[in-house]
């Protein structure tokens, strides 16, 4: 059993991905960067994660700097990261315990089936939250159902992209 954090869903309500759809107080947003509208995305290793070496402050700062470092991947034909595009569909994060290292285990998409970059995107998501403290292992799947479409997109993409 985990906890799940969300991902941008730009046409819903506001919420925070570390809460699960509680309300927030300031010491809950202050561990965001920056809060914004969310989608279920990033699933942690809840409180039920025998053997978790992680606190509920370090689980907090874990996420953040996996989503942190989703954003520093992007679509080369496009100037927006691909956490903001809504490429991510879900991260598993399943932190560090006794026996193994942390785990995230990332669903995405492109923004089309025949994208030039299909083969390589997920080696560079890979390559990126590998880099994250806390992270040992990380495996990209590639889905198209649903279909990336651009309601997906963060208003902070679409202003980029000159479509707001």
């Amino acid at each position: 059993m985990s906890e799940r954090i969300t991902a941008p869903d730009f046409a819903g309500e506001d919420f925070d991905p570390l809460s699960g759809g509680r309300d927030m107080d300031e010491a809950d947003l202050s561990a965001l960067s920056p809060p914004r509208e969310k989608r279920d995305v990033i699933d942690l290793g809840g409180p039920s994660s025998a053997g978790k070496l992680l606190s509920e402050s370090e689980m907090s700062e874990v996420t953040g700097r996996i989503v942190d470092a989703l954003k520093t991947v992007y679509d080369p034909e496009i100037p927006v990261d691909i956490y903001e595009l809504g490429l991510i569909y879900q991260v598993d994060f399943e932190p560090p315990t006794d026996e193994t290292g942390g785990e995230v285990k990332i669903l995405m998409t492109l923004t089309a089936p025949g994208c030039p970059v299909a083969g390589e995107m997920p080696g560079w998501v890979e390559t990126a939250v590998k880099r994250v403290d806390g992270v040992d292992r990380v495996d990209v799947d590639m889905t198209f159902d649903p279909p990336w479409s651009p309601e997906r997109m963060s208003d902070e993409a679409k202003l980029e992209l000159g479509w707001m």
